[in-house]
């Protein structure tokens, strides 16, 4: 945002070492034409480099859900924002360009008020954290929303998401970021349940999951939600996956400790460094860990939904689509949501 200077989570980021942005980042622009009105900007994890959300300089923002609880991140200001009914959407905030910060809106259409937040999600940072707070967060295909503006964390990776507290909204703003036109939701041809291959990792009944997910998607589309225990493979035990972080973080840290002593949270400075201090053969690690990822994720979309409380903690599940399939996924939400809600109700009813 122009005349704001980014903050990275960090005061020495923001006070000692950038100056105020001269241009607005793309993402920014196109909610701001779209009719939103900017309502302030959010903290964000220190140097995006976290996912808990707890920063030494700025404090810990309050889970809405579950006060007691970590609200995850990095996108961590924006999600309290959706969820703490200050705004209906936001950006998130792991890397715009104007960081302490994510932006956080009021969008006018249809003679209605809206509010809406947007942030970035390379490894969950939208997800995760709504799913913590009971919201919803999207993350679209990989580079069909411009980064340009964008603090990097890792470029190959990095994607500008948002939040909302209503599928409508998210639909909305979905369809302004990514220009889409208005369509017809069209029926998916059969939802596929990961429930053989990773439910069994849940600390809650797994049908507390299942049952909502199942039964709403019966009640609309039929019965065509099959399971994965076909294609369930060996669990990889001693895996070892703490491999070093992207090099554009390393630079960025490189930068900050060449101008300032930087004064960073527990954790955060042992994590920069040991990227900093990386060996080539711990380089190579990454950059072949980077290359599965990549494929991985560039091939994917996604979006958090919340499924209510369970023992005062929030319960989500996570839909994913194949790339560029953002107009389908966002309908397909829009249109479970109302069924959903009505089967989470029920579900919380009977205490499972």
């Amino acid at each position: 945002m122009v005349g704001y200077v980014t903050g990275f989570g960090n005061p020495d980021w923001t006070a000692r070492t950038h100056s105020a942005a001269t241009t607005i980042a793309p993402a920014v622009f196109a909610v701001l034409s779209g009719g939103a009105t900017c309502m302030g900007r959010t903290v964000m994890d220190e140097m995006a480099y976290s996912i808990n959300r707890e920063n030494k300089h700025y404090g810990t923002p309050k889970n809405i859900c579950s006060p007691d609880r970590l609200l995850g991140g990095s996108s961590s200001g924006s999600t309290v924002a959706v969820g703490g009914m200050l705004v209906d959407f936001s950006l998130g905030e792991l890397c715009l360009y104007y960081k302490l910060v994510v932006f956080i809106f009021l969008l006018h259409k249809l003679d209605q008020k809206v509010s809406f937040v947007t942030g970035t999600d390379t490894r969950g940072s939208v997800r995760v954290p709504a799913s913590y707070c009971g919201i919803l967060g999207f993350r679209p295909s990989h580079g069909v929303v411009s980064i340009t503006g964008v603090i990097p964390l890792a470029q190959s990776l990095d994607t500008v998401g948002w939040f909302a507290r209503d599928a409508d909204i998210l639909n909305r703003v979905g369809r302004v970021l990514l220009q889409l036109p208005e369509v017809e939701p069209v029926k998916p041809t059969y939802i596929t349940i990961a429930e053989d291959c990773f439910f069994q990792l849940l600390s809650i009944p797994i049908h507390r999951v299942t049952s909502v997910l199942v039964k709403s998607v019966e009640k609309l589309f039929g019965d065509n939600v099959p399971t994965l225990k076909h294609f369930k493979g060996e669990r990889l035990e001693d895996q070892e996956y703490n491999v070093a972080p992207l090099a554009a973080l390393s630079s960025a840290y490189r930068l900050l400790e060449s101008i300032v002593k930087p004064d960073l949270g527990p954790g955060i400075s042992e994590r920069l460094w040991a990227a900093v201090r990386s060996t080539d053969e711990t380089i190579d690690v990454c950059h072949s860990v980077k290359t599965e990822l990549h494929a991985a994720l560039t091939t994917l979309l996604g979006v958090s939904i919340p499924l209510g409380m369970y023992d005062n903690l929030s319960v989500s599940v996570s839909l994913l689509a194949k790339y560029g399939s953002d107009g389908f996924l966002l309908n397909l939400v829009e249109t479970l949501y109302g069924t959903l809600k009505e089967q989470i109700d029920i579900a919380q009813e009977l205490s499972y």
